[in-house]
């Protein structure tokens, strides 16, 4: 394995991802400032100003024209990613946690504390809100035929886009569930939790499929901190780590990161993976 190492920030990184093609790599982190990379060679392309406080989510539209990204200024901004120009602003009354394009790229999405919301970006106005006040949105994406978001409770529910119904919720964690990711053919998505496992499941049914075991809260790429001095083994060492997708077994593991990894993001060619750390 080849690392490249990528510094572009100032604070921790809070979320990375590829674009469809994947040559094209977006950070963000406890800055104000958003970073897109070729991916082939490291090499910065450009630098996204705007927001005044930390960015917490990044997302690509389906043919990278668009950028999309929610901060803790209590707004969420959309961009030309050619020219790096903000082409919208979206002010919220409190962070964004999560955002992202629809399938076609013609609706956002972005969740703010206990609500998720979709714009319609001419009048700056949503013209859907889902109301979430069990808990606190850790994580949301677009399914293939609904919003699918995971809380900071256990649980993960299914709304409809159209109707803003509950489809369908299922409790499989026992511990909070810190992020989410579907797979590139949308067939799967697996989630992370604190509660030692990474665990798989069915996009539309959210039927549980497998389970990943680990030692540690998985926290979308490796252990916190707060448990490296209470471990007996790979004390000190966060690592990604590799699962066998059928029969559920670890076959390996890259260190590299001396502070917790935030973010992991696997290339669309399923070839190489970046992962964004603490250590800025």
């Amino acid at each position: 394995i080849k690392p490249i190492l990528l510094q572009g920030h100032e604070r921790s990184i809070t979320q990375i991802k590829y674009n469809r093609e994947g040559d094209l790599l977006f950070t963000v982190a406890k800055d104000p400032i958003v970073n897109v990379w070729y991916s082939v060679n490291g090499k910065k392309l450009g630098t996204n100003m705007g927001h005044t406080g930390a960015v917490w989510c990044v997302d690509a539209d389906w043919d990278t024209k668009y950028v999309l990204t929610g901060s803790a200024d209590n707004s969420c901004r959309l961009w030309d990613c050619e020219t790096g120009k903000q082409v919208a602003l979206l002010k919220t009354n409190s962070a964004v946690q999560t955002c992202g394009f629809d399938f076609g790229g013609h609706i956002i999405m972005f969740s703010t504390d206990k609500q998720v919301g979709y714009h319609q970006i001419d009048s700056n106005e949503p013209y859907m809100k889902i109301p979430c006040s069990d808990s606190k949105i850790t994580s949301a994406v677009w399914g293939p035929l609904a919003l699918l978001q995971a809380m900071r409770v256990e649980s993960s529910p299914s709304y409809s886009a159209k109707t803003r119904d509950m489809l369908v919720k299922v409790k499989e964690h026992s511990w909070q569930i810190n992020d989410i990711q579907l797979s590139r053919d949308m067939t799967m998505f697996v989630t992370a939790s604190k509660d030692n496992t990474a665990k798989l499941f069915d996009p539309t049914s959210l039927e549980h499929q497998k389970t990943f075991w680990t030692e540690h809260p998985v926290t979308s790429g490796g252990q916190e901190a707060m448990v490296v001095t209470t471990t007996s083994t790979r004390i000190g060492k966060f690592e990604a780590r590799f699962f066998h997708l059928a029969f559920e077994e670890e076959f390996g593991g890259v260190k590299g990161h001396f502070r917790p990894i935030n973010s992991v993001a696997l290339h669309p060619d399923g070839k190489s993976y970046s992962s964004g750390g603490k250590e800025r």
